[in-house]
């Protein structure tokens, strides 16, 4: 899905909370943002239902692109609860984005969901 200043914070910072969300920061004029864009959209949809995709083009979006500092695209940001949890600078094969998120990602999820189950 895209972005915008207007729905970021329901569709990201809100949507966090349940589910980890990618952000892809991108521009149409950045080559590596267009090579990027088809593999991180393939690997989301390998894990469709357990993350989400975000897209924000941060030229008709620069204010949260500043929120985040983000200074080189494209930058893949991962939020979760409400906060940037992980993420990434450049273009990566899909083979690597997938590894990623299963790592770093999905991983992460399943350790948190585990311990705030065992805090119960």
């Amino acid at each position: 899905m895209n972005v915008t200043t207007e729905t970021f914070d329901s569709e990201v910072i809100e949507r966090s909370h349940t589910i980890p969300v990618v952000v892809d920061f991108w521009a149409a004029w950045c080559g590596p943002c267009r090579m990027l864009g088809p593999a991180i959209e393939a690997e989301v949809g390998k894990r469709s239902g357990r993350i989400e995709l975000a897209k924000l083009d941060v030229d008709a979006e620069p204010q949260i692109a500043a929120r985040y500092g983000i200074q080189s695209i494209p930058t893949v940001a991962v939020f979760r609860d409400g906060e940037v949890a992980t993420g990434f600078v450049g273009a990566y094969p899909a083979a690597t984005i997938g590894r990623f998120f299963d790592q770093q990602v999905l991983a992460e999820a399943a350790e948190e969901k585990t311990a705030a189950a065992g805090a119960r």
